[in-house]
């Protein structure tokens, strides 16, 4: 497939484009968090159905996305990412208009399928867009930037919404900008042609089952128990389909996740790293949300103000990472941000009835954002470096779905952990809203300290797995000789 890199004056426009995707995809993530106590108010969710709010989205988006990645390849970048946010804006606008919890979900859900479009086909286009080396190196420390901090942004974005139009807000405020982004990747993107191909339905219905059914049973077992026969049920079938999804993709002829994909050992840890990162970063921005603003008693926008240093300083790294990838390499880096976010969150766990901000929370936020973006960036890129054209939507898509399935997966095991502290701290009989306080307080402060572990883990496959070295990330080069081989096979 030929494709037109985009040079000079066209660069900003460019990637102003892209990057305003991918912030708007990732704004969706967290920009209802702050949302969520007006939301739980005004539509009538029990507490422990509130995650589903973020879930509904990160499923089916991380479900769907190596579908969305595949899609892209085969029916054209521009044309795919243009019906994505076409389809992403006139869903969010239908979900402004819940009458209750079910039509939100749904909306939810559809804005993921919507998102699982726009997100890999993003990233591809960066690798489509702009030239190997300064150019393409600076899109993606803009693309680490937006995603890194897009969670953080809408955490201030969605208090600020929250606060003087009302929760409804944050799900409307993407209509004029998905226009604004529709047009301007009309005129500003080069058109491409897809690649020959058909889809692997089986498979993305197989993976996106699994992975909802798993969640299901996660979410299901604080409450009903871990023996609960649905509970069981929800685990073994989740089970059952991952397991055939892999055997349909060792077998298939044009599966949805070519096994090849992972033969490259630095793209594998990549991956493996995003997961961990995923479940990471969504689950301490929905706990900590919470917590400022139930426990602390801040508003929905002091709240989003409250993160913005975390989101400067992702800002910042990630600048600086996309400048010293081609120095020094990838893992120098990610090893660095992985170490400061789990600095970060060991700080963050300590959290009470008595925490303060400035001593309490600031420190360990500015140690969590320094890191992600540290890491972000240089795994994005390590993620997709030297890979065959025909595959580059799918291993952007492969990268996207590492990331929100972690989120998704992470988010249910962290909130069982919370919800099972909390039972244990609860005093027995009717406690006093002190006492409830100080046991929600705990349960969020025990899930913390979790995912502590799951940083410390993606130090460990950085430091024994990534070896990419600078001369991957520079202008020299092209694929290597494995993946042009690959190509050609």
């Amino acid at each position: 497939m030929n494709t037109t890199a985009r040079k000079g004056p066209s660069f900003l426009p460019a990637i102003s484009v892209i990057a305003g995707a991918q912030l708007m995809v990732v704004l969706d993530i967290s920009i209802v968090n702050i949302a969520l106590p007006s939301i739980r108010d005004d539509l009538g969710f029990a507490q422990g159905d509130l995650q589903w709010v973020l879930n509904a989205y990160t499923l089916t988006f991380g479900g769907l996305l190596l579908l969305g990645g595949r899609a892209s390849d085969i029916l054209g970048r521009r044309s795919m990412f243009i019906a994505g946010i076409c389809a992403f804006t006139l869903v969010s606008l239908l979900g402004g208009f819940a009458a209750g919890p079910g039509w939100l979900i749904a909306a939810r859900a559809a804005q993921g399928v919507a998102g699982a479009v726009i997100a890999p086909t993003a990233l591809a286009l960066i690798s489509t867009t702009f030239e190997q080396g300064k150019q393409r190196n600076a899109a993606f420390g803009v693309y680490g930037a937006v995603s890194g901090s897009g969670a953080v942004i809408g955490l201030l974005l969605g208090g600020a919404l929250t606060d003087s139009l009302g929760w409804r807000w944050v799900l409307w405020v993407n209509v004029p900008i998905g226009i604004a982004i529709a047009i301007g990747a009309y005129y500003l993107l080069p058109r491409t042609a897809g690649n020959p191909g058909r889809f692997d339905i089986p498979g993305a219905f197989t993976v996106t089952g699994g992975l909802t059914l798993l969640v299901y049973g996660l979410v299901r077992a604080p409450e009903h128990g871990w023996s609960d026969v649905w509970t069981v049920t929800s685990f073994a079938a989740a089970v059952a389909l991952l397991v055939l999804f892999v055997v349909l993709e060792a077998r298939g002829s044009q599966p949805l996740m070519p096994l090849r994909i992972f033969a490259d050992r630095d793209r594998a840890g990549a991956y493996a790293v995003a997961v961990l990162v995923g479940a990471s970063l969504i689950s301490t921005l929905f706990f900590l949300a919470q917590f400022v603003q139930e426990v602390m008693g801040y508003s929905p926008l002091r709240n989003g103000v409250a993160f913005l240093p975390n989101a400067l300083c992702v800002l910042a790294f990630s600048g600086l990472a996309a400048r010293l990838v081609t120095r020094i390499g990838a893992m120098p880096l990610m090893a660095a941000g992985a170490a400061s976010m789990g600095c970060g969150l060991w700080w963050l766990s300590g959290i009470d009835l008595d925490t303060e901000y400035a001593s309490g929370l600031l420190p360990g936020l500015l140690l969590f954002g320094s890191g992600l973006g540290l890491l972000f960036v240089p795994m994005a890129m390590t993620a997709v470096a030297a890979v065959a054209e025909r595959d580059s939507g799918l291993a952007a898509g492969l990268l996207n779905t590492s990331q929100q399935v972690g989120g998704s997966v992470g988010l249910a095991s962290l909130s069982t952990v919370a919800a099972d502290a909390t039972k244990d701290e609860l005093p027995p009989g009717r406690p006093e809203p002190e006492q409830v306080a100080r046991a929600v307080t705990e349960g969020w402060s025990t899930a913390l300290s979790v995912s502590v572990g799951f940083v410390a883990v993606a130090l460990i496959i950085t430091l024994l797995v990534i070896r990419a070295k600078p001369q991957t990330f520079q202008a020299a080069g092209g694929a290597r000789p494995r993946e042009e081989a690959e190509a050609g096979g």
